[in-house]
């Protein structure tokens, strides 16, 4: 008898490690989900925190963007009439590019206190020089009590020009004593000092007087001590402290004497330019992070200040300002110009004590030699 071949048995399904390979259940699993899904649910999870953190970090960067926006604007209005953010990203030739050098006449005055007398006074007058090519310059502050020729008005004391003729007429007796061009001025309220210190969180100064100390008794009316009290070292000043610093000198004293700094009104400017370069050190792009602090700075800027420079102007000139080290910004008062001084005592035909050049009353050609070596 012929027997049949006998039927292969008919698979119904995939062997156990067919099963095992091709599906996501795993038997030996306790029912847990598979390692594809969970690594498919772990990367979508990834991405969307990525997608959040971006979402949150570009509405950070649109509100901090906006409130800048807001602080510039009002800023600019107050100072150039024109409240357009736009326009301040715009860009000019600053005036002094050519010759590669660009120069700031900087005035303060107390504005900011009307009761004061002589307060349309400028007792606080520097040229901030600043080189285009080789990113350094120098501040040069000028003795109030120089004795000039003011056009129109015959020989007087510089500080009392702005009051004579205003900016205008400042900048024509700059230009012609010290043959220096003035690109652009700025007209600052001694009130700005304090009110842009205390944005800035306080400034560092080291003082390095020969006494030991800068003391001044005259009285400070915010806090009944005297204006100034400060050893030797480095502190960190508040608004109040800081302006009193730009402003205490010594005065007459009915008892026969002066009191206040020994070397007067040289020592003054010495100050003044110390918290100008404070001031600068903390001034940065990095402020744009803090609307709030900035807010206060441009306001304090906008509330006290005058200036020509135009909007196109802005963005440059304080590009070339901020690029500039405080290291390759050199302090020049005419007392000590390169280890010489250029100036000599003087007494007008009215009895008043006044500076002159050391090589005559109307000879600026040593001083004005002096700063042309600097300049090169």
């Amino acid at each position: 008898m012929r027997h049949k071949p006998s039927k292969p048995p008919i698979q119904t399904g995939r062997s156990l490690p067919d099963i095992k390979r091709y599906s996501a259940y795993d038997p030996a699993d306790t029912g847990k989900a598979g390692v594809e899904p969970d690594a498919r649910k772990k990367r979508s999870v990834f991405k969307r925190i990525v997608a959040l953190f971006f979402v949150i970090v570009l509405a950070i960067v649109i509100f901090i963007g906006a409130w800048d926006a807001r602080n510039i604007s009002a800023a600019s209005a107050k100072l150039f009439g024109d409240g357009n953010f736009l326009s301040l990203l715009d860009s000019e030739t600053l005036n002094g590019d050519e010759n590669s050098r660009v120069n700031v006449l900087i005035v303060g005055y107390s504005a900011d206190d009307p009761g004061h007398q002589g307060a349309d006074l400028t007792d606080s007058i520097s040229v901030l020089s600043m080189s285009t090519s080789s990113h350094s310059g120098y501040i040069l502050s000028i003795p109030r009590d120089l004795y000039v020729d003011i056009p129109g008005f015959g020989y007087g004391k510089i500080n009392q020009v702005y009051q004579d003729g205003g900016m205008q007429l400042l900048e024509q007796v700059i230009q012609k004593t010290f043959s220096v061009r003035v690109g652009y001025y700025a007209l600052v309220n001694y009130a700005a000092v304090r009110s842009i210190v205390d944005a800035l969180g306080g400034i560092d100064v080291n003082i390095n007087s020969p006494e030991g100390r800068l003391y001044d008794p005259n009285k400070d009316w915010t806090t009944g001590g005297p204006l100034v009290d400060l050893s030797n070292g480095t502190h960190n000043l508040n608004g109040q402290q800081a302006l009193n610093l730009t402003r205490a000198r010594g005065d007459p004293s009915q008892y026969g004497s002066p009191i206040g700094f020994g070397q007067s009104d040289f020592q003054r400017t010495a100050d003044q330019r110390l918290v100008f370069m404070a001031i600068k050190s903390k001034l940065n792009w990095k402020l744009i992070l803090d609307p709030r602090k900035n807010g206060r700075i441009l306001n304090a800027a906008a509330d006290n200040l005058k200036t020509d420079v135009s909007t196109a102007e802005v963005r440059p000139l304080f590009g070339l300002f901020n690029s500039i080290p405080n290291s390759s910004l050199r302090s020049l008062s005419l007392r000590d110009l390169g280890g010489k001084n250029y100036l000599t005592d003087y007494t007008t035909v009215y009895g008043q004590s006044a500076l002159i050049p050391a090589s005559g009353i109307s000879d600026y050609s040593d001083i004005q030699a002096a700063l042309g070596s600097i300049s090169r």
